[in-house]
């Protein structure tokens, strides 16, 4: 059962396509970028850039939205985010932006309605902390980078 997304399509959404998944199973949505048209936005390598997608919305409590790297940028550019993943908080209400980093060796220009990330809505769990003088034994134990092999 798909969970209901109010969403808010800004003044410079206009024209655009709202997410939608690419295929019947894909994880995620893939972000616009709401760059006005014939401006677009310039990423030098080893820069990145806050791209406005024109859009915001209202999830559900108990849910979060993260925004990831969309895996062919990655590949053929060199394009990243650069919190990856980053949370939408339930109770955000502003515009999605994507903070898109250039790890390439050339310049990346994000034009208008390009695929620029992608977003996964999660269920979120909270915690309670259980405070404890000893923790139980494990095989790995305190190990940690690198403790069970390269």
């Amino acid at each position: 059962m798909p969970v209901i997304v109010q969403v808010s399509p800004l003044a410079h959404f206009a024209g655009l396509e709202l997410p939608k998944y690419q295929t019947t199973a894909s994880a995620g949505l893939d972000l616009p970028a709401a760059v006005p048209e014939g401006e677009p936005v310039i990423i030098p390598p080893g820069e990145w850039r806050l791209i406005p997608t024109g859009l915001a919305m209202a999830l559900p409590d108990g849910y979060e939205a993260q925004i990831r790297p969309r895996s062919g940028l990655a590949a053929k550019f060199g394009i990243s985010c650069v919190n990856t993943p980053g949370t939408i908080d339930a109770d955000y209400r502003g515009e999605m932006r994507v903070n898109l980093i250039n790890h390439g060796q050339q310049d990346f220009i994000v034009k208008r309605g390009e695929r620029i990330a992608q977003m996964i809505v999660a269920p979120v769990t909270h915690i309670e902390w259980a405070p404890v003088r000893d923790l139980n034994e494990t095989g790995r134990g305190s190990g940690g980078f690198g403790s069970t092999g390269v």
